[in-house]
């Protein structure tokens, strides 16, 4: 269908017809299906569109011919920069979500308010860090960057220290199938399962660990003490450190219902308000599902938005 606005037959008294919160495939795909039937958007995104595709060097399990990363991003921002119905607000991020009975306003860092009758929200999720889990003591307000930045650059000769097994670690590695590496992995008895599928590639060394003392950096050397899981102390020598702890949500303050784990489940939210992409659930963290839970997000605005639900 072609990009060309429905015609209500009376004004348009919001800014635009959706407004959405996150510029990865979820928002994406959100954009893109809204307007495919007719709907003006507004995608607020505080980086580029897509970004962490582009750190994600080997794909296997999406569809269209794309196996990097990278080749997908570009595809999906060149779609959606030529979409005419969506307005793109990059570099900026949305400071706040109200819902009410009749719209949405979504207040940006420059303090412009947007209005609308839907919200999606799909912003996703970002990095652990070590002073959000208790299996690690490091210096007060480090910040590290997560595995998947690192480049074979960044690896090529290099012993890494990797902080928790998360399974982003085997992507790093196929991703890098030829780079000569040594990752240390350190991870707490909770990631045990989580390392199966990196356990017999001989650029790993897992160390299964109780705790872990990270200390400040000086020079070019990390170095940290552990304990075992038998109690026994360990020092770790490395080039560099990064962290696969594992990921938490990144949802906008205001009027966004979150669970336990700080995630902001579809069901029970605002009706005004759809939750799309990695926010939802940490069970289905993959680009196939947050494209389609996108294009799902901006269909229910559609069909919501003339009565038409049942």
């Amino acid at each position: 269908m072609a990009d060309t606005p429905p015609h209500t037959g009376s004004p348009i008294t919001h800014d635009t017809d959706l407004i959405i919160i996150g510029g990865g495939p979820a928002g994406c795909a959100a954009a893109r299906m809204a307007a495919s039937v007719g709907m003006r958007s507004v995608l607020i995104e505080p980086d580029t569109l897509c970004r962490t595709l582009y750190r994600i060097p080997a794909l296997n399990n999406v569809l269209g011919g794309c196996t990097s990363g990278p080749e997908l991003a570009d595809s999906i921002a060149a779609e959606l920069t030529s979409t005419q119905l969506c307005r793109l607000e990059l570099g900026r991020h949305a400071a706040e979500l109200r819902a009410a009975d009749e719209h949405v306003t979504v207040t940006l860092d420059t303090s412009t308010r947007l209005t609308a009758p839907y919200a999606v929200v799909a912003t996703g999720v970002g990095p652990l860090q070590p002073r959000d889990v208790a299996w690690i003591t490091a210096p007060s307000g480090l910040t590290l960057p997560p595995l998947w930045q690192a480049d074979a650059d960044d690896a090529e000769g290099r012993t890494l220290l990797v902080l928790g097994g998360d399974r982003l670690i085997g992507t790093f590695l196929r991703g890098h199938p030829t780079t000569e590496t040594r990752l240390l992995v350190a991870h707490p008895a909770a990631d045990d399962y989580k390392s199966e599928e990196i356990r017999d590639d001989p650029r790993v060394m897992l160390l299964p660990v109780e705790h872990l003392t990270l200390h400040p950096f000086e020079g070019a050397t990390v170095t940290a003490d552990a304990v075992n899981r038998d109690g026994g102390p360990c020092a770790v020598t490395a080039d560099a450190v990064y962290v696969s702890i594992g990921n938490a949500p990144t949802a906008p303050p205001g009027d966004l219902s979150r669970d336990a784990e700080g995630y902001c489940p579809p069901t029970g939210q605002h009706p005004r308000i759809l939750v799309a992409g990695d926010l939802r659930s940490a069970r289905f963290q993959r680009i196939m599902t947050a494209l389609g839970s996108g294009s799902e997000a901006a269909l229910h605005a559609y069909y919501a938005a003339r009565e038409l639900l049942p």
